[in-house]
């Protein structure tokens, strides 16, 4: 089979790191008054994104353009010995010089802003999830737990003053799947605790994840002196709740549409605005017909009583694992001449939907677009498309990271799927994910990192997986900055690392902004054009926000960095707390080793010369398996093979196979074996040292890699 018309497509020498596009010169206007009742930071950095809008700013300017070279590490501790079991996600808050953090082994941290000294340690279990960050109010610190528990703990000491278990393990429904009528519910799992925590006026906010597993979504209040639940909204309606009707049958028992990220608050208007993520099962919609409400949707819910006030749906009927889930910015801002209190949301999509908070109606416009239809997936008939434009694009690129891996099926956003793998652009982990935005008020823009990820989908039914991320691609991503008066990008600068899962993004009054990437680096740019100021390596990859505080006058800049699992697999792990400042003297860590680039193999490498299609590999007899297998992304034996220079590797199609099969070498353009049918076998002699993946040209998610040495 000869594809190399297909294969040179693109430009051979493409790597991850796309050439950064330099901006044009970008004319800031700075923006309208925002309203008190939000929060400002200044000396303290008291919420994670820094106040009730999610705004992360700083007044400070101590730091600037020019005194930035000047930056230095003021203090550095490893939060839990040096370990590098568990990546880290949690953000720290601020308030009177004392810095408050947690980690994924289940601790909670108080220290000293101003020397990195451990004030206190409260350890909260040992079951791990991803903990993002704590809340303080009334004197107390807010924590949720991987066993499903919310904690407060006094400020000054750490003690328990009460625990709070949500989420029982008696929720699920049992094997009936009926619901509980306590506690609402039905079947599948129950989920975990999620996001960082929201403290507004006497009111504790908590969300949930588990909606790959069939969870029922909610979002919680609890009172914060006692623990009391408040209320509880669920994002898949029951029985009689505005929304059920948008399920088939029974499947809002299992919807998913859980908020996995924390909501933004505005006390004027009463409102608490959460974003929900998509249904279950994630990529099958054969079996919920309807839009699926509330999942791929922001509702704002009365903060007192958990009712719903409007919602805004991103995506109906979701098959893509484009959840939009993030921390809505809340700003005002003149549109069209006229002064608007507008909510900020969207992010998988890479395209912003700007709201107005009190109403949901779409400032900017919004066209119900239709959408390529798949009857088998009961896909919905449009899409809403805001007005402005989108900060990234929205198919794949060939010359870029997003080229899609050959013979797969691809297209651009709300391409269908079924059996067929099908990569589409934006993926589940590209577009902004979950990376917590800016809004700088000297500019008036929301800054935001990106991914270039591609992700493929097939149904998962009969042994079929779910190629997210398919094998032997790139990956990067970058930044831009978006008018939120316009709903338009000012630039967008491609950049050398995914920054889009938790790669949040700090801007301050002295005009520089920061962010840190998976190869723990973390970066000052100028704000008006993203130019690299300074940069220092952390130690481990950089998956929260930075934040800035002041003590006795100097200002401060902080961050956790700890790595992450996604999109990088391999991102460098660590428990690095770090502390900056103007004459800092504490040196950078030792650079680790950084994520490939590449979506990468990681099976054990095998010697020998044959490769045999279709068959997934016996590791623990070392031959291929006895069946042939077209749907696995390991259907290569081995997967991985490592031979010297100048070995000739044969490819053999078993004749008990069924199927024909072909394999070929991709972005290396080494080899082409064209159609083998069973019982037939193409050789080639590798004579260059390097690495070679190469995919079946009929089943392109079996996919496996040859090292030459």
């Amino acid at each position: 089979m000869e594809r190399r018309n297909f294969l040179l497509g693109a430009a051979a020498t493409l790597t991850a790191s796309a050439a950064v596009a330099e901006p044009a010169q970008a004319v800031t206007q700075p923006s309208e008054r925002q309203p008190p009742s939000l929060g400002v930071t200044g000396k303290d950095f008291p919420k994670v994104c820094g106040n009730l809008g999610n705004h992360n700013y700083s007044p400070l300017e101590q730091i600037t353009a020019r005194t930035v070279r000047r930056l230095g590490g003021a203090w550095h501790v490893n939060l839990e010995g040096g370990s590098t079991s568990a990546a880290q996600q949690s953000t720290c808050v601020v308030e009177n010089g004392v810095l408050y953090v947690q980690t994924t082994q289940q601790n909670v941290f108080a220290v000293d802003g101003r020397t990195g000294a451990i004030k206190w340690k409260t350890n909260l279990g040992t079951k791990q999830t991803n903990m993002r960050g704590v809340a303080l109010g009334e004197g107390l610190v807010f924590s949720t737990s991987g066993a499903n528990i919310v904690y407060a703990l006094k400020k000054e000491t750490g003690e328990v003053v009460w625990q709070r278990r949500l989420i029982t393990e008696d929720e699920g429904g049992g094997d009936t799947g009926g619901c509980d009528p306590q506690n609402g519910q039905c079947g599948g799992l129950t989920g975990t605790l999620a996001g960082a925590v929201v403290y507004w006026d006497g009111l504790v906010y908590v969300g949930m994840q588990g909606s790959t597993g069939g969870a029922r979504g909610r979002a919680y209040a609890l009172k914060a002196a006692t623990g009391e639940v408040a209320w509880t909204f669920w994002s898949c309606p029951g029985e009689g709740q505005f929304g059920n009707d948008t399920w088939e049958g029974e499947s809002w028992k299992t919807g998913g549409a859980v908020p996995w990220i924390h909501p933004a608050v505005d006390p004027d208007l009463g409102l608490v605005y959460w974003t929900f993520g998509g249904s279950y099962p994630r990529l099958d919609g054969s079996g919920r017909g309807g839009d699926n409400l509330f999942a791929n949707s922001i509702v704002a819910i009365d903060a007192r009583t958990g009712k719903r006030r409007w919602h805004f749906q991103s995506v109906h009927h979701d098959i893509w694992d484009l959840d939009n889930v993030m921390a809505p910015v809340l700003v005002d801002i003149k549109v069209k001449g006229r002064m608007r209190k507008a909510v900020v949301y969207g992010s998988k999509v890479g395209m912003f939907y700007i709201l107005d908070r009190e109403s949901g109606e779409p400032l900017h416009g919004m066209e119900e677009r239709p959408v390529p239809q798949d009857p088998r997936q009961k896909t919905a008939a449009t899409q809403p498309f805001p007005g402005g434009e989108p900060f990234i694009t929205q198919a794949p690129e060939f010359g870029k990271a997003t080229r899609p891996v050959p013979f797969y099926a691809w297209g651009g956003l709300y391409t269908p799927h079924w059996d067929r793998a099908t990569i589409i652009f934006p993926g589940a982990g590209g577009g902004a994910d979950w990376a917590h935005l800016s809004y700088n008020p000297h500019t008036g823009w929301i800054y935001v990192g990106y991914g270039l990820i591609n992700s493929g989908f097939s149904n998962t039914r009969d042994g079929r997986v779910n190629t997210s991320r398919p094998l032997g691609e790139y990956f990067a991503g970058g930044i831009a900055a978006v008018d939120p008066r316009t709903n338009t990008p000012v630039w967008t600068l491609d950049r050398e690392w995914s920054l889009a899962h938790g790669n949040g993004i700090l801007t301050t009054a002295g005009r520089v902004m920061f962010q840190g990437g998976p190869d723990g680096v973390l970066h000052a740019m100028d704000d008006t054009d993203g130019t690299v100021l300074w940069s220092f390596q952390c130690g481990a990859g950089v998956h929260t926000s930075p934040i800035s505080y002041e003590i006795d006058g100097e200002q401060y800049v902080a961050v956790l960095a700890g790595g992450n699992g996604l999109p990088y697999p391999d991102i460098p792990r660590g428990d690095h707390l770090w502390a900056f400042k103007l004459g800092g003297k504490v040196a950078p860590a030792p650079a680790p080793t950084p994520p490939k680039k590449r979506n990468d193999i990681r099976a054990a490498a095998v010697a020998g010369n044959t490769v045999t299609l279709g068959r997934v590999w016996d590791a623990a007899n070392q031959r291929p398996g006895a069946s042939e297998n077209t749907v696995a992304q390991n259907a290569m034996s081995p997967q991985h093979l490592r031979v010297p220079r100048g070995t000739t590797v044969t490819f053999v199609n078993p004749a008990d196979n069924a199927h024909a099969h072909a394999a070929v070498s991709f972005f290396e353009y080494e080899f082409d074996s064209g159609v083998l049918m069973p019982g037939q076998s193409f050789t080639h002699t590798f004579d260059t040292p390097g690495e070679y993946f190469f995919n079946d040209a009929i089943f392109p998610q079996n996919t496996g890699k040859i090292v030459v040495y």
